[in-house]
């Protein structure tokens, strides 16, 4: 049950930081959702790179771990707009564009996560050679 509050913490987080950058972010003339694609794109790095360097590197406790990785992030990038978007899209005759929609956020979504994988790997390689010369 405790795991669900701090769940939910983030979630609550998650969810104003979603609306924040929309608000930031208007839609341009197109049709293409950029917004909650590029949102979604971070939080596809953000995740990846999140889960790669907590348990290798930082301390931090599972219930943390949970509430960002799990609550923020899950808050924060949102699977039921994509799809409602693509069929959107779909209902305005423009299914060229929600394919491409489809393919683009998954392709550049794994891509993305496996940046922040990288990035991570980068950053726990570069912190234990510092270490080591100390």
């Amino acid at each position: 049950m405790k795991e669900l509050i701090y769940i939910g913490i983030g979630g609550f987080v998650g969810t104003a930081a979603r609306y924040g950058v929309q608000d930031l972010i208007q839609p341009g003339e197109g049709l293409f959702p950029l917004t909650i694609w590029l949102i979604n794109m971070a939080g596809c790095f953000f995740l990846g790179w999140f889960f790669t360097v907590t348990p290798a590197k930082w301390n931090i406790r599972p219930e943390l771990r949970l509430c960002i990785g799990t609550g923020f992030t899950g808050a924060f990038t949102t699977f039921s707009t994509f799809t409602v978007d693509v069929v959107r899209l779909a209902g305005m005759s423009e299914l060229l564009l929600g394919v491409l929609y489809v393919v683009l956020s998954v392709a550049i979504g794994i891509f993305m996560s496996e940046v922040g994988i990288r990035w991570g790997k980068w950053m726990l390689g570069k912190a234990s050679r510092k270490e080591n010369t100390i």
